[in-house]
């Protein structure tokens, strides 16, 4: 895998940035930065420097929050390196959800095929949701953000019109529970993490990013892709299907966020759910996918620094400190790497400008 130092640096400065205007922010307000970063290392770690004592739920419960934004920085990350942007993720996931969930309840296997089969629903149904961008943009031109935009909302309402009258609901708000095989929980994950939700959804996320990182670098298939992305038309004089190349890259994309609907509804909460309003793991997803320099292991890294924010916002209420300064201490990474990025961008620009500016006199 090629390194980017440079990149990483980026990163690594934009992550400091982040804490130290947070920091600075609570002790505007009054309050102690270190309370943050003792409810950081609690929600990590488990550890309570306070105490000191140990709970094992808050690692389960951290992992958890890691999970599906690891999946949807996967998917913006992937259609990032292939050069274009799926802003989609969200409704690419509640459809990967729905696919879950209909698998989970009308078909009855033993789990070794009920949860793979539920996990290929996912993804198929995430694939197919993020192919229509991508089919438009490669046909018509049609700028595949906008698109995903309006397809987010598409997923949320139709998502929630088939699971109430399709589906089924107990009280319009959640299906039945899944049976038993087509969970990913598992007695002895919630025994050794102290109750907590921590479920075997870690492994296909695990071997989500093994391919991701094998596809984008290994193979020559995702060597094609990241050629179309750097230069179409290039692309297309080597004799590359850029139109299809297109289509496959968001429906990969796609299907990368459909696994992360799975996960959470077999794993998190064992059961379907009516959703009024977006949950933002898809949104979160473009965070991590910046911060983490659309690399397969900068995403996980990333994927751990949001979920660990999120994770700790109930640990912040605790101390009298507001859960979102999490949201502001994320935000300001995000733009901190976008503003680095820019920097790096327009600076050989204007050198060069004043160069020939120069020459020209």
């Amino acid at each position: 895998m090629k390194k980017n130092p440079q990149a990483a640096m980026v990163s690594l400065i934009a992550i400091c940035g982040g804490f130290l205007l947070g920091s600075v922010i609570l002790l505007a307000t009054g309050r102690n930065p270190l309370d943050m970063l003792a409810s950081l290392f609690f929600a990590v770690s488990g550890v309570n420097l306070a105490g000191p004592s140990f709970n094992a739920r808050y690692i389960g419960e951290f992992i958890i929050q890691v999970l599906p934004i690891a999946l949807t920085g996967l998917s913006v990350g992937f259609a990032f390196r292939t050069g274009l942007f799926n802003i989609g993720s969200e409704g690419q996931l509640m459809m990967g959800a729905l696919g879950a969930t209909m698998v989970a309840l009308w078909v009855r296997a033993p789990a070794f095929i009920h949860i793979p089969l539920a996990f290929l629903a996912a993804f198929l149904a995430g694939a197919l949701w993020g192919a229509i961008p991508g089919f438009l943009k490669a046909r018509f031109n049609i700028h595949e953000v906008v698109v995903a935009i309006m397809l987010n909302y598409s997923a949320l309402y139709f998502s929630n019109y088939f699971l109430l009258y399709v589906i089924g609901t107990v009280d319009k708000i959640k299906t039945s529970p899944f049976p038993a095989s087509a969970l990913l929980q598992h007695p002895l994950l919630s025994a050794i993490s102290n109750g907590s939700r921590l479920n075997w959804g870690f492994i296909p996320v695990v071997l989500a990013l093994l391919a991701y990182w094998f596809i984008i670098n290994k193979t020559s298939f995702g060597y094609e892709l990241r050629a179309v992305g750097f230069n179409k038309d290039a692309a297309r004089a080597a004799g590359m299907s850029v139109n299809r190349d297109i289509v496959l890259s968001m429906a990969i994309s796609g299907g990368f966020a459909g696994l992360a609907g799975a996960v959470i509804c077999m794993g998190t909460f064992g059961l379907g759910r009516y959703l009024p309003s977006f949950e933002y793991y898809g949104f979160d997803g473009i965070a991590v996918a910046l911060v983490g320099n659309n690399d397969a292991l900068g995403i996980l890294l990333s994927s751990m620094l949001f979920g660990m924010l999120k994770a700790a916002g109930p640990l912040m209420q605790s101390r009298s400190i507001p859960k979102e300064i999490g949201g502001i201490i994320s935000s300001s990474i995000v733009l901190f790497v976008a503003m680095k990025r820019g920097i790096d961008y327009l600076l050989p620009k204007i050198i060069r400008r004043r160069g020939a500016a120069k020459e020209a006199q």
